[in-house]
């Protein structure tokens, strides 16, 4: 196949179903990183990846990390970056998310008012203030919660009467409302929380 004009997430599908992943490798080497298709196709060769082992992992990940590594996009690097986390595969060792310790997670939780005991379920967490922790996760973790709230709050003001219509709010209603704008306050001190853990003001 030849990867001249072809779409690039097509042309990474035809190499991945042949199982010649270093031809998908070759093909996003050769495109301009952009945030729609180039971005998606980098996200399916990182799910491979990130079920290999040994050599054969290293021959997809690292030619990938290097393109990664030179963007001069930062707001795709990091996205790359946290979209690879997800499929276990690591872009970043210190070059494109800030460091971060135990003490500053713990400083963005209480400025955010956030639970930390949420992210530690899934992200491994030191105890020790001066630690470095896992940013990417800690960052999708963040994330995530902030989905799980405003999708929770949306789907309670979908439940209720249209304030505008004639029919009349039940104290039930009230009690809905409120607690979807409970929800979504959640949502927003973990958008903030995960914005403050990625910003890479050093």
């Amino acid at each position: 196949m030849s990867d001249v004009g072809a779409r690039i997430t097509d042309a990474v599908n035809y190499y991945q179903q042949k199982g010649e992943l270093r031809g998908a490798v070759r093909a996003i080497r050769n495109r301009e990183p952009e945030r729609l298709r180039w971005r998606s196709a980098v996200g399916a060769l990182t799910q491979s990846a990130g079920r290999m082992r040994g050599i054969d992992r290293m021959r997809v990940e690292e030619p990938i990390r290097e393109v990664v590594l030179d963007m001069h996009d930062d707001r795709l690097r990091t996205e790359i970056v946290l979209d690879a986390r997800r499929n276990g595969v690591d872009f970043d060792r210190g070059e494109v998310l800030p460091v971060r310790t135990m003490g500053d997670l713990r400083r963005y939780a209480f400025l955010t008012r956030v639970d930390l005991r949420m992210v530690h379920r899934y992200v491994k967490l030191p105890l020790d203030f001066h630690r470095r922790v896992d940013v990417a996760g800690v960052v999708i973790v963040g994330r995530a919660m902030a989905h799980h709230h405003r999708q929770r709050a949306h789907r309670l003001w979908l439940e209720l009467p249209d304030p505008d219509g004639p029919e009349i709010w039940m104290p039930d209603h009230r009690a809905m409302n409120q607690r979807a704008e409970w929800e979504m306050k959640q949502a927003e001190r973990w958008t903030a929380f995960a914005k403050a853990v990625e910003k890479t003001g050093r």
